[in-house]
């Protein structure tokens, strides 16, 4: 455990507040040709009533807005009134478990419940609706302007079965405007479902991978041609479950069964499965096909029991990840895996220009960190061609979240933007939002955004050129 984990602990009290401000305090100058808005989701609150929620996947989802319109920023944060948010105004009683939180009153208090869909994992904008992301159950429909929350939106009734399961990482095709998304169902039989949004917003079902032995399973990579997925065997311990230590509590890592690069055909056609040894990830970049390869980069842990620690521990040791690299997968026509390291410096949530979505992008940016122990406390850029790493650090006390890249223009160069990044201070138990150049990411950042007060640690995001206007009467 870092040394400063304690005190960077204080990021998971809860923000039981809603605001609605403009940022006077900006360090730097405000880039007046970024305009748009920046959406941010996490939990919010780790605990309901008397009840202490264990798992760092079990919080109440929050939304945060930035928005710029050339002159000045704006911020804004909303809970998503999921069915438990909205029952828990009522009532300080967990009435769901969690994936990690059992509910209270032992295992018959548990039997057969599925986890509350607490929408806290992604938040992004396509054909006109924010939704939010929860990967056990349907999204949540949101005002993309003023963040107030419509209910589970399933899709005009086409996302279907029984957990309605929409996963919290989906993909967009920048060529085509499409969206690809996969859900896990368990029942009747195990499967990988497989999804596609058209431009206009209509859901279509792409495939379904029928695995009786499904691993849990968080990310995916698109390309133009598959849908990529790379299951590592994070198995369910069916008795575990039916003990009541949750979903994430009966996962166990077992490496004896490896991992399985799954390729589904975005235009039809059965999945080509292959079989490699055991990895350890949470998050896909990038993928793309490069000639008869299909090429996919991800963040490879050292290990699962520390990871699974660490998320069930948050509160004192997520701050100190173990370590990571960043590494590329080729799969080849006759069914090779070659494995490359891009970098051996430790970062996660890793991102890239999404204008190069599915094809072969150089940089990629991740929430890092410099030393080989300790809190993610800088962002990095990994040039995947020469292998150098830019640092950015934000302090000794910062803690800092997933760096989302912004093109200075549509037709700019693949690094001519800004990172925007939210950074927490443990010393002024406060964040910040930081807009750094994404070509030297070592210089000054160009303006630091200081919000009034700290948020609490998120997970993902959005950017989008569209800018938000709250009604502020």
């Amino acid at each position: 455990m870092a040394a400063t984990a304690p005190v960077l602990g204080r990021i998971f009290e809860p923000l039981n507040d809603e605001h609605d401000y403009p940022i006077s305090r900006v360090g730097g100058v405000l880039p007046a040709d970024l305009t748009g808005t920046l959406y941010r989701i996490g939990p919010g609150r780790w605990d309901i009533g008397r009840t202490r929620l264990n798992h760092l996947f079990d919080g109440d989802g929050m939304v945060s807005q930035f928005v710029f319109d050339g002159r000045s920023a704006r911020f804004r944060n909303r809970y998503v009134r999921t069915r438990q948010f909205r029952q828990t105004r009522r009532s300080d009683r967990l009435r769901r478990p969690g994936v990690g939180t059992p509910r209270p009153g032992g295992l018959l208090a548990n039997l057969g419940r599925a986890p509350a869909n607490v929408a806290n994992t992604n938040v992004a904008l396509h054909a006109e609706r924010l939704l939010a992301f929860w990967e056990g159950g349907p999204p949540h429909l949101l005002d993309p302007d003023t963040l107030e929350t419509h209910g589970p939106y399933r899709f005009d009734g086409r996302l279907r079965g029984l957990l309605r399961a929409f996963s919290a990482h989906p993909k967009w095709d920048p060529a085509t405007g499409e969206m690809f998304n996969f859900g896990e169902d368990f029942s009747p039989l195990p499967g990988l479902h497989c999804w596609k949004v058209d431009r206009s917003g209509r859901l279509h079902r792409l495939a379904s991978v029928k695995m009786l032995d499904l691993p849990w399973n968080h990310d995916m990579g698109l390309t133009a041609d598959h849908l990529v997925f790379v299951l590592d065997p994070y198995m369910f311990d069916l008795r575990a479950l039916a003990t009541g230590r949750g979903v994430m509590g009966s996962l166990d890592h077992r490496p004896e069964k490896g991992t399985r690069f799954v390729l589904v055909p975005r235009r039809g056609g059965p999945a080509r499965i292959i079989e490699h040894e055991a990895l350890v990830h949470v998050h896909v970049a990038n993928a793309f096909e490069d000639g008869p390869d299909t090429v996919v980069d991800l963040v490879q842990f050292a290990d699962f029991a520390t990871l699974k620690q660490d998320l069930t521990d948050f509160r004192s040791s997520f701050t100190d990840l173990p370590p990571s690299r960043l590494m590329r997968y080729r799969i080849t026509r006759n069914g090779r895996v070659i494995a490359e390291e891009l970098s051996s410096a430790p970062g996660e949530f890793p991102q890239h220009d999404w204008r190069l979505s599915t094809r072969k992008h150089r940089f990629t940016y991740m929430s890092g960190r410099t030393t080989p122990t300790g809190t993610y406390d800088s962002v990095l850029k990994v040039d995947g061609e020469t292998g150098s790493v830019q640092a950015h650090p934000m302090g000794d006390d910062a803690y800092v979240g997933e760096p989302l890249f912004v093109p200075r223009s549509p037709d700019s160069a693949e690094d001519d933007g800004w990172i925007l990044v939210v950074v927490y201070s443990a010393r002024e138990h406060a964040s910040r939002l930081e807009i750094l150049d994404a070509r030297d990411l070592e210089a000054a950042s160009v303006a630091t955004l200081h919000l009034d007060h700290h948020l609490p640690l998120g997970f993902h995001g959005t950017f989008t050129r569209r800018v938000a206007t709250p009604d502020i009467s």
